[in-house]
């Protein structure tokens, strides 16, 4: 049983990601959390956690991990120091944790956009330019990453269905859930191997479009 340390995991997708573990016989979640208060949730689903902060200590968060999810962000509307803080410092502290510590894999949720935040809306452009610093970072630093870049997040209800591609060159949305699945499906799925790809909503079962990326 592999361990599968998700970071985000109190945030709206990390939740998704992290009930989909539980549910698999081959994964062990390890819930990352800020702090004790969020703890009650997880040990309500029997899952594991680990007390860490991208704006703090990490030394302790990789430590028997197989894998890692980053599924944890700021927010687009969150100011810009807190933004850089934890989008992109944090991703990368977690990065070098991960990588010192023998991580087989790192699965960065990114967004769509973060490829050239220059042409983003104004409002966006230090979101995406910290996503992109973080993913820069990643495709460096691991010999075995996936990085999903989705569009805007929904509260929609699941399809396992999508549209995957290095570059769709169209806005959309797609469900929190089914983004969880993207990133859980590229743990193992060969196709996301050392691939940095964008998601939206679809008409293709996920494993199929992932495996034309």
């Amino acid at each position: 049983m592999k361990t599968i340390l998700v970071a985000g995991a109190n945030g709206k997708t990390g939740r998704e990601v992290v009930d989909l573990l539980k549910g698999m016989p081959n994964y062990k979640p390890l819930a990352m959390i800020r702090n004790p208060e969020q703890q009650a949730r997880f040990d309500l689903m029997d899952v594991d956690t680990v007390i860490a902060d991208l704006e703090g200590d990490l030394t302790q968060a990789t430590q028997g991990v197989h894998a890692v999810i980053f599924a944890a962000g700021s927010g687009s509307q969150t100011p810009a120091h807190k933004t850089i803080e934890v989008d992109q410092n944090g991703a990368i502290k977690l990065i070098d944790q991960a990588k010192a510590n023998g991580v087989q894999k790192f699965i960065m949720l990114s967004s769509m956009g973060a490829d050239d935040p220059d042409h983003a809306p104004a409002e966006l452009n230090y979101y995406l330019k910290a996503k992109k610093t973080a993913d820069d970072y990643l495709t460096a630093a691991f010999t075995n990453y996936s990085i999903v870049r989705p569009g805007a997040l929904t509260q929609g209800a699941k399809t396992n269905k999508v549209s995957a591609a290095k570059k769709l060159n169209q806005k959309g949305k797609i469900s929190r859930k089914d983004v969880a699945q993207v990133l859980v499906d590229s743990l193992t799925h060969e196709h996301t191997r050392n691939k940095t790809f964008e998601v939206l909503n679809g008409k293709i079962e996920i494993p199929i479009a992932l495996s034309a990326l």
